[in-house]
């Protein structure tokens, strides 16, 4: 190892050590010192703000807009952007895996800094995600910087219920994106892995206020606990699975907050065969997207019920299906509040205009979380910034390898 990299080495180490035993609101100082070790210099950390529209610098300053600016080029697009001209310095994304999180921005301290800037940079940009995420848990103010409004009370719960927006593996990505951000009444989302399987679901209670949040949250909360305790089924996976997935959901509902239904999607997909279950509880049924097209009615079969009227018990499971998708599929699911939002004009979103966006975004080079963002800012803008009801939308990609 040459001094450079051995001091660059070192740097990172005393940094990582002094990580645990910081106090809240310490996180940007720790990085802005250890990027000085490295020879970096005009260190800026900034977050992605909760509807990702704007990033948030926690450096102090001015937010940026991700659309339309430098360093919004490098959020959206997930690669170092470099200053043009004279400068030197340059945006790099920070990310937990593939979930964004916001940018950092470095310049070399000295002329004499120069070389390898931009991979100490990387490594800084590294350190201060891992940071962020692991104190963002019990630090108020890296979760309040990236806010500007406060949330109602069953946004507050649902929030602290989901998983990262974005999950993924070499096979598969999963995105998924909410709104009313600060408002959120009834809907959720999940999405996990179980080895080689991904666990999806999407929810939406009935009603917008407090009660409608809790019936959501434990509609999740049932939900890993089936999965994660292996009492969901007897044997068996697929549809038998899911089947006592929803048995817990209707009986949780049921015992603990009667008469608040809820409608939701459960799914598997195997991520090395391609194989797709899933079971439909009175939702709106996924959509296929294959070749940059919606295969009509691919995934669309008879209505059940929702969850929550105590219709369902052993022996009386909801049904479920399976289909085999080909590299390259793309499983939307979506909640009624995205196709049934309407302009003041009275004009419904509607499914036509949801899949086109995705389609169009996708087949321009666009990652899911960012073909995912376009649409939630066009549904915004179609019904005037103001969602009368939730809108979730969860976004799958098959991509094996191979």
């Amino acid at each position: 190892m040459d001094a450079a990299r051995a001091e660059g080495y070192g740097a990172l180490v005393r940094a990582l050590r002094r990580s645990h035993h910081i106090g809240p609101g310490e996180v940007t100082g720790l990085i802005v010192d250890a990027g000085r070790e490295l020879g970096l210099s005009g260190v800026r950390v900034l977050l992605s703000d909760v509807q990702q529209r704007r990033l948030v610098p926690l450096t102090g300053g001015t937010p940026l807009e991700i659309d339309g600016s430098l360093a919004g080029l490098a959020y959206r697009t997930q690669r170092v952007q470099r200053e043009s001209g004279g400068a030197q310095g340059c945006w790099i994304p920070m990310a937990d895996g593939i979930e964004r999180l916001g940018v950092l921005y470095a310049a070399p301290g000295a002329p004499g800094s120069r070389v390898g800037a931009e991979e100490r940079a990387e490594a800084l940009a590294t350190l201060a995600t891992l940071l962020v995420v692991s104190k963002s848990t019990h630090d108020d103010g890296l979760v309040t910087a990236v806010r500007s409004r406060p949330m109602t009370h069953q946004a507050e719960l649902l929030w602290a219920f989901l998983p990262p927006r974005t999950i993924g593996s070499p096979r598969v990505t999963s995105s998924a994106v909410l709104e009313p951000a600060y408002d959120i009444g009834g809907d959720a989302f999940d999405h996990s892995f179980d080895g080689s399987v991904l666990q999806l679901a999407v929810l939406d209670a009935m009603g917008h206020d407090l009660a409608s949040g809790a019936a959501s949250a434990i509609a999740l909360a049932a939900c890993r606990a089936a999965r994660r305790d292996g009492t969901a089924v007897s044997g068996g996976a697929g549809v038998a699975a899911l089947a006592g997935v929803a048995l817990r959901i209707e009986d949780a509902l049921v015992r603990w907050i009667p008469d608040r239904l809820l409608t939701g999607v459960l799914a598997r997909l195997d991520t090395v065969t391609g194989r797709l279950t899933w079971v439909n509880c009175g939702h709106p049924p996924p959509l296929l997207i294959r070749d940059g097209r919606i295969v009509p009615r691919a995934l669309e079969r008879a209505a059940q019920l929702p969850l929550g009227l105590g219709t369902y018990g052993e022996g009386r499971e909801p049904a479920g299906y399976t289909v085999r998708l080909q590299p390259g599929d793309r499983v939307l699911v979506h909640t009624d509040g995205v196709t049934e939002a309407r302009s003041p004009r009275g004009e419904t979103f509607g499914e036509e205009r949801l899949t086109d966006i995705v389609v169009r975004s996708m087949a321009a080079g666009e990652a899911a979380p960012e073909a995912l963002r376009r649409l939630v800012l066009s549904l915004l803008d179609h019904q005037g910034h103001e969602l009368r009801d939730d809108a979730t939308i969860l976004l799958t990609e098959w991509h094996p390898p191979h």
